[in-house]
């Protein structure tokens, strides 16, 4: 079971209120580009919180897995860059 700590969930919840704010300006009838660029930022909010998880789990699981082979390591490994790259 992943545990995610303060910092995570806090990143989580702004990226949260950017998305309210953005459904508060498509209901102010704000202008396309301004609705877009927030989304754009909105984006790159999540995406840097998936790579903080994925970071993370990685290396739990390496620090965790001292009693597995070489395969198994490479295994998570190679999961964790298929979460990251995955779109």
């Amino acid at each position: 079971m992943e545990k995610y700590d303060a910092k995570i969930k806090n990143r989580l919840k702004r990226a949260a209120g950017q998305l309210q704010g953005i459904l508060r300006m498509m209901d102010a009838g704000q202008d396309c580009p301004e609705v877009i660029t927030q989304l754009s930022a909105a984006r790159a909010s999540l995406d840097t919180l998936i790579g903080l998880i994925v970071a993370e789990n990685l290396k739990n699981c390496l620090l965790d897995s001292s009693n597995e082979n070489d395969t198994e390591k490479r295994e998570k490994i190679e999961q964790a860059i298929k979460m990251i790259v995955k779109k």
